[in-house]
Order: structure tokens, then sequence, then C-alpha cells
């Protein structure tokens, strides 16, 4: 089966609307810091407690949705969760209310965005590199306008809180979509048959939770799988906890205004897109492995050259370079992954689930070294990504691809 038109543009409107989310989220951090008045401590917790409470409500998740309709219900219950985590933000007047709707946030756009992109994955299992490629310029798409609409906002004598009733409404439009055309649904002229289905997905469609579960959990004696989930937590780190940052870094560090802060976040995004546009044609032509290696030697230069530059601009400008040549890590690990567990895309999102357990660590981690010794030294220690993902990557080079599975 492969992905319809309709169905592609409901999966890709939903992970635009998460990363519009996040884009603005990077943004406003300054204003919400000060509106409320948060220490660096506490705004590390409020990246990271949601991480790992949300991934603690998540990890039964993609194993217990299965597909056909229980993966809609879920996905469809999710947004509404979505919609209603952003409303709750834009009314807290308090760290800890803050706090509690970014925990309800975090599995909202686990049911609603991650089971959707395991149902696009489904849906076109030949095309997965190319499919991810698309998923994340879609989200770079909405990661370049959130700052943009935040700054607009502003310029109408607006706050952040309204920012996010505006976000709330673009959610509910992403939801009516989802609703029509999303991927997942009861089966109807078009949907995949469920005698059509992997053995390994009825199988698992079956499974009660407690042997679905141990199902889950067996699958990491599969090679390639631990090694592609700890890589994909690696990459982050100069993805979304770098870009979550990086607004409190050209205020703190660089001693940008809250304006410049925000057009820095833009520019850094809209690098990103530019990469991820350009990544879609590449994966067409290269095998996505061959990119990533030729890309984290690049990272690993230009990483160091953007904390040690002097000045705002050329800071942007290798950062914006950074942003292009990171812009494939995400698609082809994750495309990497659900080829290593094929007819197992709910396994692949409760796994990943349980590595952001992990990786949720990192944010608070992040935001207590800045405490202690400055944001500039915190930001630092991000330098390990690149040497992760190249000792991950040329490990074992034979594991690249399971035997037989097709190039990107």
């Amino acid at each position: 089966m492969r992905a319809g038109l309709g169905m592609l543009v409901a999966a890709l409107a939903v992970v635009l609307v998460d990363e519009l989310v996040d884009g603005t989220k990077s943004a406003a951090l300054p204003l919400m810091r000060q509106g409320l008045r948060l220490t660096y401590g506490q705004l590390g917790l409020l990246a990271s407690v949601p991480i790992v409470l949300g991934s603690l409500l998540e990890l039964p998740l993609g194993v217990l949705a299965g597909h056909g309709r229980r993966r809609r219900l879920a996905v469809l219950g999710g947004g509404v969760a979505f919609i209603l985590a952003l409303v709750a933000v834009a009314a807290a007047t308090s760290f800890t209310a803050l706090l509690i709707a970014f925990v309800l946030f975090f599995p909202a756009s686990g049911a609603f965005v991650s089971l959707t992109q395991s149902g696009l994955m489904d849906a076109d299992p030949g095309r997965r590199e190319q499919h991810m490629a698309r998923w994340e310029l879609a989200g770079s798409v909405g990661s370049v306008t959130g700052p943009v609409l935040l700054v607009a906002v502003l310029a109408i004598g607006g706050s952040w809180r309204l920012a996010y009733l505006v976000l709330a409404l673009i959610a509910v439009m992403a939801w009516l979509g989802v609703a029509r055309d999303g991927p997942g649904p009861t089966p109807s002229p078009g949907a995949v048959n469920p005698a059509e289905q992997d053995p390994a997905e009825q199988d698992q469609t079956r499974s009660s939770g407690a042997s679905a579960a141990r199902r889950a959990i067996g699958v990491l004696r599969q090679a390639g799988v631990v090694r592609w989930l700890v890589l994909i937590e690696a990459c982050d780190l100069l993805l979304d906890v770098l870009t979550g940052f990086l607004g409190l870094y050209l205020v703190d560090v660089v001693h940008a205004t809250n304006t410049q802060a925000a057009l820095g976040v833009a520019i850094r995004l809209a690098a990103g897109l530019a990469g991820d546009a350009a990544a879609i044609r590449i994966l067409e032509r290269v095998p996505g492995l061959n990119v990533l290696r030729v890309s984290v030697v690049a990272a690993a230069l230009l990483y160091p050259g953007f904390l040690l530059v002097p000045g705002l601009w050329p800071k942007l400008l290798l950062l914006g370079c950074l942003s292009v040549v990171t812009a494939p890590w995400y698609p082809v690990l994750q495309a990497q992954l659900y080829r290593s567990l094929p007819g197992r895309s709910g396994v692949v999102v409760s796994l990943s689930s349980a590595a952001a357990l992990l990786g949720g660590a990192v944010p608070v981690a992040v935001g207590f070294l800045a405490q202690r010794y400055g944001l500039s030294w915190a930001l630092t220690s991000l330098a390990v990504a690149p040497l992760c993902l190249f000792g991950g990557l040329w490990w074992r080079p034979g594991d690249a691809q399971p035997k037989g599975a097709p190039s990107a």
C-alpha cells in the first residue's frame, strides 16, 4: 500500500502544528522566564520533567494502540488533549501550572503525532526515508513559523499567552484534517485490509497488553534496534536540545535583545528548513547512511566554531550552516529504526518513548549546568553529539542496514 495524497497531507499537517508549538516555545522562553520569574533550574525542569513523566504515560501507547480503529481513536483522543494542553499553557500563572500543562502536552503529542507517523510508515514501507524527510520538512516549516508567529503577536501588542491560544486554534484545524484523512482509519475502501497486514502486525493487534509489552522488550535483542535508539537520542542534542536553549543563549551570553533572539531562532530553523528540503532530493539519489556520515563530520567542525566565534551575526551564520548539515540526522535514523522492526511500527513508538525517558534527563542537566557554570559552558557539553554519532555509525558497518533491506 502507498500513502495517498490526502493521508500524506493530513499526517504532515500534524507534525507541522507540533513543531509550530515547539518553535514558538523556544522563542517565548525568555518571555516566560521574565513573566513568571523562572530560574535556569526551573527552565531545565520545564524541559525535562514533561519528557520523563510524559514518556512514562506514553510508554505503552504504541503497543496498546495497535492498528486500525484503536490507533485512530488514540490519535484523535491525543489531538483533543494536545489542544487542551495549549490552552492550559496560555492560562498558566505560575511555574507549577506551566509545568502541569507541559506534562499534559507531551503524551498528548505522542498520541497525536507519533501514532500518526507510525501510520504513515505502515502505509508505504518502501519509502520510509523519503517520507521521513518530508515529515521533517513539514516540521521545519512549523518550527520556522513558530518564532515568526510570536513576533507577529508581539507586534500587534499581544503576549506569549495569546500566541498559545492561536496555536490551539491551528491545532483544531489539524485535528479536523486527521479526523477526515489521517493514517490508521477504520477499515474502509482504500484502507489496509487486515488480511493484507504483516503477520507481526496482526499478532501485535491481537496481543494482550502484557504479552505485547514482553514482545516489545524482546525486540531489543535484535541487532541494530538499541543502536538506532541511542543514536536518535544523541542526535537530539544538536537538534531540539540546542534549539530549546538557543533563545536564552542569545539573550544571556551574546547579549541580544528578545526580538533579536526570536529572529535568531527563526534563522536557525529557516536554515534547517532549507536543509530538510535539500535532504528530500539528496535521499532520492544517495543512501541515507552515507549522507549521515558526511554530515556528522561537518557538524563536528561547525558546532565548536559557533560557540567560539565572537559576535551575534557570525554566530548565526555558523549556526545556519550547522542547521543545514544536521537536517538529515533524524529522518535517516528514524527510518533505520522502523526498518529494523518491519511490521512493528507500534513497538517503535513505545521503544522511542522508553528512550526518551533517558533523553529527558539532558535538558535538566543542561539547565543545572548553566545555573552553576554558565550557559556557555553548559552548551559546550552538547558537542558530544557528533562524537557519539561518529562512533555509532562507524561501529560494525556491516550492520548499517538489515540484510536484504532496500537502499535509501
